[in-house]
C-alpha cells in the first residue's frame, strides 16, 4: 500500500493562478496520490462488491481557460467511465477533503435510484450525525446529516428524482487543517470505515440486495 500523507500544498494547489501553472501542479503533487488510491480502493470495492471496480482519476481535459477548483478519484464497475453511474470518491478542494457516494445529473436513472433511497431513507439517516449531504457535486459546500435531519434528506433525494440537474452526494468532509494532520494508516482507516458505512447506500442505489 502506497504511503499517503496529505499536505497544505495539496490543498494550496487550488489556489494557484492560471491554467497551466495549476494542473501542473495537480499533476506533480496530487495526481500520483489519486492514482494510488484508485490502486487500493478499486481492489476494495472489488472485494465488498462482488464484480470488478475500475479508478477514474480526474484528467480535467475539457478546461482550456478556467483552472479546476477541485479534483478527484472516482470508482464505478466501469473501465470508460463513471459519471452515468452511482460512484465513490476521494478528492479535494482547497478547504477540504472529501470522501462520497454520488449519483451526479448525467445518470439516466437517477429518478429510479432516488425513489429507491426514499423507500431506505434511513440508511442516510442513520449515518453518524458529521456526515454531510450535497446537491451539487461541483460546489464545495454540503450540509450535516445533523443539521438536515430527515426533511431535508428528504428534499434532496425529491430534488434527486424531480429535477434535471438534481444531484446527490453523501459522505464524509474533512478540513484541509485536519486532513494534513492524518498519519498514512489514519487516512486509510477512514477511508475505508466510511466506505464501509456507505456501501448499504450504494446497494440500494444499484438495486442489489
Amino acid at each position: 500500500m502506497t504511503q499517503i500523507q496529505w499536505t497544505t500544498d495539496d490543498f494550496n494547489v487550488f489556489t494557484i493562478d492560471g491554467l497551466d501553472e495549476r494542473m501542473e501542479a495537480l499533476t506533480t503533487l496530487v495526481r500520483p496520490k489519486f492514482h494510488a488510491l484508485g490502486e487500493t480502493f478499486s481492489t476494495f470495492f472489488s472485494t465488498e462488491l462482488g464484480e470488478e471496480f475500475f479508478p477514474h482519476v480526474a484528467k480535467h481535459a475539457r478546461r482550456t481557460v478556467n483552472p479546476p477548483k477541485d479534483s478527484w478519484v472516482a470508482f464505478a464497475p466501469y473501465k470508460r467511465g463513471y459519471k452515468a453511474l452511482p460512484h465513490f470518491q476521494i478528492g479535494l478542494w482547497n478547504s477540504h477533503l472529501f470522501i462520497m457516494v454520488a449519483v451526479i445529473y448525467e445518470a439516466p436513472t437517477k429518478a429510479l435510484m432516488a425513489d429507491r433511497l426514499l423507500q431506505k431513507i434511513e440508511q442516510i439517516t442513520s449515518l453518524p450525525a458529521h456526515y454531510v449531504l450535497s446537491g451539487d457535486h461541483m460546489a464545495p459546500h454540503a450540509t450535516s446529516l445533523a443539521e438536515a435531519g430527515e426533511a431535508g434528506t428528504k428534499a434532496l433525494l425529491t430534488r434527486l428524482r424531480d429535477v434535471k440537474k438534481g444531484e446527490f452526494l453523501v459522505g464524509v468532509h474533512v478540513p484541509a487543517h485536519e486532513a494534513v494532520q492524518l498519519s498514512n494508516e489514519a487516512f486509510h482507516a477512514l477511508v475505508e470505515q466510511t466506505f464501509t458505512n456507505l456501501l448499504p447506500i450504494y446497494k440500494t442505489l444499484t438495486d442489489r440486495t
